[in-house]
């Protein structure tokens, strides 16, 4: 059981706001572990806005731990994850506009696309996660999709 996930996401946004190539977030990964994290969370993000695919194929390599890779539910994401082979992959809904994911996946209208997307993670060893708001029908729905676990958005109780 994981007790203690990192999200590195952060220490990319920095790194490219400075146009450089620090700091390194598969540096902070391996610090992060030293200190005892269990995993480490990316977002790989359509638009690359922060971490990058090298982040992605660097950590998947480097790191101990598990790796939860957060990912929209397309197509060119779930070649990425397949080819990297992260513990956990995260569907998170993707909008260009906004600085950091800021509501649940809407999984009630996509249950065939993502019962199929899911499934073809699994069969790649891969646990499948949803994040998502805390509505009874989405959760009642990420069962019959299948993910292996949820994870509420709690942005309206913060």
């Amino acid at each position: 059981m994981t007790t203690l996930g990192v999200n590195i996401d952060h220490i990319a946004n920095v790194r490219e706001a400075r146009k450089t190539i620090e700091p390194d977030p598969v540096q902070y990964a391996f610090l992060a572990e030293l200190g005892g994290a269990d995993s480490i969370t990316v977002h790989l993000r359509e638009d690359r806005r922060h971490i990058k695919d090298r982040d992605v194929f660097l950590l998947r390599k480097l790191i101990k731990t598990k790796l939860n890779l957060e990912m929209a539910a397309t197509e060119e994401m779930l070649n990425i994850a397949k080819e990297v082979g992260p513990n956990y992959v995260t569907l998170v809904p993707e909008k260009r506009e906004e600085i950091t994911t800021e509501g649940g996946l809407n999984i009630d209208n996509k249950k065939e696309y993502l019962s199929d997307f899911v499934k073809e993670l699994k069969v790649s060893n891969i646990e499948v996660s949803a994040f998502i708001d805390p509505i009874t029908n989405q959760i009642k729905c990420s069962k019959e999709i299948g993910f292996d676990f949820i994870e509420l958005h709690t942005g309206t109780y913060s």
